[in-house]
C-alpha cells in the first residue's frame, strides 16, 4: 500500500509539474503581447516616453522665448516710462507758458527805416542800370548797410 500512495503522489506531483508548466507557458505568452513594441503595453512605455522627450524640448524653447519676451518688454517699458516722463516736463512746461491773448491780431507793423532804405537803393541801382550807368558805387548793394552795420567790408 505504501508503494499505492508513493506512486499516487509521483502522479499527483508530476501532474502538478505538468499544470505548472502549462501556467508557465501561458503566462510566458501573455508577458510577451504585454511587452510587445508595436501594441503592447512596451509601445505605449516607448510612445509615451518619445513624448516626454519632445515635451520638454518645447518647454525649453518656450522658457527661452519667454525670457526673450521679457526682457524685450523690459526694455519697451523703460522706454515708454522714459517718453512719458519727458511728456510730463513737457507739459510742465507749457503750463509755464504765459496765456495766448484773445485779443485780434494787430495790423502789421511798418516797415522799418532799413527797409525803406535798401528799397529806395534798390530802386536807385535800378536807375542806373536803366540810364547805362556802370558806375556801381553811386549805387551801393542791398545788404552793403547791413554789412557795414555789423563791422564787416
Amino acid at each position: 500500500m505504501e508503494q499505492i500512495i508513493a506512486l499516487a503522489s509521483d502522479i499527483l506531483l508530476g501532474a502538478g509539474a505538468f499544470g505548472a508548466a502549462i501556467y508557465c507557458y501561458i503566462l510566458a505568452r501573455r508577458l510577451k503581447r504585454f511587452n510587445n513594441l508595436e501594441n503592447g503595453v512596451g509601445g505605449a512605455v516607448a510612445v509615451l516616453s518619445a513624448q516626454v522627450d519632445d515635451m520638454t524640448r518645447t518647454l525649453d524653447l518656450a522658457r527661452k522665448a519667454a525670457a526673450h519676451s521679457s526682457e524685450t518688454l523690459t526694455a519697451l517699458t523703460e522706454r515708454a516710462e522714459e517718453s512719458a516722463r519727458k511728456l510730463e516736463l513737457m507739459m510742465a512746461a507749457l503750463h509755464d507758458l504765459p496765456e495766448p491773448d484773445s485779443k485780434p491780431a494787430a495790423a502789421p507793423a511798418k516797415p522799418t527805416a532799413e527797409v525803406v532804405k535798401d528799397a529806395e537803393w534798390q530802386a536807385a541801382a535800378e536807375e542806373a542800370q536803366n540810364q547805362g550807368d556802370d558806375d556801381a558805387e553811386a549805387a551801393p548793394a542791398m545788404f552793403s548797410t547791413r554789412r557795414a552795420a555789423a563791422g564787416g567790408a
